[in-house]
């Protein structure tokens, strides 16, 4: 178990590595253009998704491992999924082409205010899946108790 809760920790942290780089492209030594491009609006959503899916993973495994997920479980991982659904929506609107700012031949994408926004809440909302999976699982069995074999505690005391 350590070594998997170890696993995701590292993976958790080549995600920030990944999201930073989309936020900072000067950090590898890349150019920036004006703005925030496509591309950067794409690696910083994969850079999330990783360090989400780490999360997810590293808290299966240290807290609830064996232990089926209860309902509350299941709403914080979609909760998630659709808080990286807005994110992407938004962040990537003009290039799907319901953006206040389509791209022309002479023209890139650009991300606005409001686009920024959303897109910064799409991430939070993600980031209260996390924390909702993480809150909300199963019980512990009670103490002088052992736990069954598979780690079910249904049905509930």
């Amino acid at each position: 178990m350590q070594r998997y809760s170890e696993i995701s920790i590292t993976v958790g942290a080549l995600g920030i590595v990944i999201t930073l780089i989309g936020l900072f492209p000067g950090i590898v030594g890349l150019e920036a253009a004006a703005g925030v491009g496509v591309l950067q609006v794409l690696v910083i959503l994969l850079g999330f998704s990783i360090l989400f899916a780490s999360a997810f993973f590293f808290v299966k495994k240290a807290f609830y491992d064996g232990q089926p997920a209860t309902l509350a479980q299941e709403i914080g991982v979609r909760l998630t999924l659709t808080g990286l659904l807005i994110a992407g929506a938004a962040g990537l609107a003009d290039v799907l082409g319901f953006g206040s700012h389509p791209s022309t031949p002479s023209t890139r994408p650009f991300l606005g205010r409001l686009q920024a926004i959303v897109f910064i809440g799409g991430i939070l909302l993600a980031s209260s899946g996390v924390l909702v999976y993480a809150l909300f699982g199963p019980p512990p069995p009670p103490d002088g108790e052992d736990a069954p074999e598979n780690g079910n505690t249904f049905p509930p005391p």
